[in-house]
C-alpha cells in the first residue's frame, strides 16, 4: 500500500461525494445469505433471457460490425425512433443515455452552479441526492401535503423563501410515479400545481420516471411533461422494464436543454453503448417489450400484495406503511423516537436488511423512524420469511 497522502489532490467537489448506504449493505453481506429489502433490484425472473438471444442474434445479423463501433451522441436513431413513437413526441426531444442515473447527473451538471437551489420532495431518491450534492447543489425538500390547497402553499412558501434569500432555483425533482422511497403517486392536481409553478417563477422540472411502466391498480395519470413540455425534462430507463445490466436511458426535454446535454456527453461518454442500444430497439419493436412488460407486472403485483398482506399479520400496530399502485417500494412509519439507523446493526445481525429512511431525507437528518422496503428482489417465500423476522425483531423494541 502507498504512504503518498493524496487528500490534497482531490477537487472541492469531492468534498460533497457521499457515500450510498445501500451500495455499502451489498459489500458488506451477500444479498443470497440474507433477507433483503434494502436493494433496488428488480427480479431476474423478469429478465427475458431466452427472448435476449435470438434479438441479439437478428441485431448481428442486421447490422453487423456497426453494432461494435462507436455511434452518435444523441443515440443510435431507430432507438430514438422507437421511443419518439411509443411515447408520442418528436425524435428531435430524444436524447439516449448511458443509465437513467447518468439522465440525472448530466441534467444538473448542465443546468446547476454551486449554491443553486434545486427543489424536491422530502423524502427523495438518494441516488439523486447524491448527484446534486455532488455538484454543491443547496437542496431544499417539501412534505408532500394531500390536501391540494395545502400542497400548494407548501411548495409556493418554500420557493419564496428560496427567493427571499437571494437563492437561484434551477430545478425541482420529481419521482411522480411510484416514488421511491415512499411508493406514492403524485395525483393530476399535485402535478398541474407543479407545472404551474415551475411556469410561474421560471424553473424546469425533472421528471424522474422509471417505474412508471409497473402500474399494478389504478389509471395512468399525465406525466408532467405531457402537461408542459417545454419547462419538464423527463426521464426513463430500461433497467426495470428490460434489464438493468444494459445501463440504457432516455431523456425527452426542450431541444435547448437537449444541445447542451449533447455537447456534455462528449465530455463523458462520446456516446451511450451501441450494441445495447440496437438490442433496446429491437427488444421494443418486435413486441418483447410489452410482452415481457405484461409478465413482470403479474410478477410485481403478486409480490406487493403478499408483502402488504404479511405486513398486516405481523408488524406491531405502531407501525405505518404505504400502499403503492406500482413501482418497487414501500415505506414504513414507526413511533417517534425510533431510530432504524441505530436499529440497522440488529436486524443485520439477524439476517435482514433495509435502508433507513433518514437517508432519503434532504437535510440527512429528518425520518429517522421510517424504513424503506423493497419488494421485488426476492422470491415470494423468502418475501414472507422476511417480513416474519422484522416484525419479530421489532416487537421486541416498541
Amino acid at each position: 500500500m502507498s504512504n503518498l497522502d493524496f487528500s490534497g489532490m482531490f477537487s472541492e467537489d469531492t468534498r460533497n461525494f457521499f457515500r450510498s448506504p445501500v451500495r455499502d449493505i451489498f459489500k458488506r453481506v451477500d444479498l443470497n445469505k440474507i433477507y433483503s429489502f434494502a436493494g433496488g433490484y428488480p427480479s431476474a425472473d423478469t429478465f427475458p433471457l431466452d427472448t435476449f438471444g435470438d434479438i441479439m442474434q437478428r441485431v448481428l445479423e442486421r447490422e453487423g460490425a456497426a453494432a461494435f463501433q462507436y455511434g452518435a451522441t444523441q443515440g443510435v436513431t431507430k432507438l430514438r425512433e422507437a421511443i419518439s413513437k411509443r411515447y408520442g413526441v418528436p425524435v428531435a426531444n430524444v436524447q439516449i443515455t448511458s443509465s437513467s442515473q447518468q439522465g440525472i447527473d448530466v441534467c444538473t451538471r448542465v443546468l446547476v452552479d454551486p449554491g443553486d437551489v434545486i427543489l424536491a420532495f422530502n423524502p427523495t431518491y438518494l441516488g439523486a441526492l447524491q448527484s446534486f450534492r455532488s455538484y454543491r447543489a443547496d437542496v431544499v425538500g417539501v412534505a408532500a401535503k394531500s390536501d391540494i390547497d395545502d400542497f400548494e402553499k407548501e411548495w409556493r412558501k418554500t420557493i419564496e423563501k428560496c427567493l427571499s434569500d437571494g437563492k437561484k432555483i434551477k430545478f425541482l425533482y420529481a419521482v411522480a410515479d411510484f416514488q421511491n422511497p415512499s411508493g406514492e403517486t403524485l395525483t393530476l392536481g399535485q402535478r398541474k400545481v407543479l407545472v404551474k409553478l415551475a411556469a410561474e417563477y421560471g424553473f424546469i422540472i425533472i421528471e424522474d420516471a422509471p417505474y412508471r411502466e409497473l402500474r399494478y391498480e389504478g389509471s395512468d395519470i399525465p406525466t408532467l411533461y405531457s402537461l408542459d413540455p417545454e419547462h419538464v425534462a423527463h426521464l426513463g430507463s430500461f433497467s426495470k422494464i428490460m434489464a438493468p445490466g444494459f445501463r440504457l436511458g432516455w431523456i425527452i426535454a426542450n431541444e435547448q436543454i437537449l444541445d447542451r446535454i449533447y455537447v456534455c456527453k462528449q465530455a463523458l461518454d462520446l456516446c451511450p453503448p451501441v450494441f445495447d442500444q440496437y438490442v433496446a430497439e429491437e427488444f421494443l419493436s418486435s413486441g418483447a417489450l410489452d410482452a415481457n412488460l405484461k409478465k413482470s407486472v403479474e410478477l410485481y403485483r403478486s409480490k406487493r400484495d403478499l408483502m402488504l398482506r404479511t405486513l398486516e399479520e405481523v408488524m406491531p400496530g405502531k407501525v405505518r406503511w404505504t400502499h403503492p399502485d406500482g413501482g418497487l417500494f414501500l415505506f414504513l412509519t414507526l413511533p417517534e423516537g425510533f431510530d432504524a439507523v441505530k436499529f440497522y446493526d440488529k436486524a443485520l445481525d439477524a439476517g435482514v436488511a433495509y435502508v433507513a429512511g433518514q437517508f432519503f431525507h434532504t437535510d440527512g437528518v429528518s425520518g429517522k423512524n421510517t424504513m424503506r422496503l423493497n419488494f421485488s428482489f426476492m422470491s415470494h417465500s423468502r418475501i414472507v420469511e422476511g417480513i416474519k423476522l422484522l416484525g419479530k425483531l421489532l416487537d421486541e423494541v416498541l
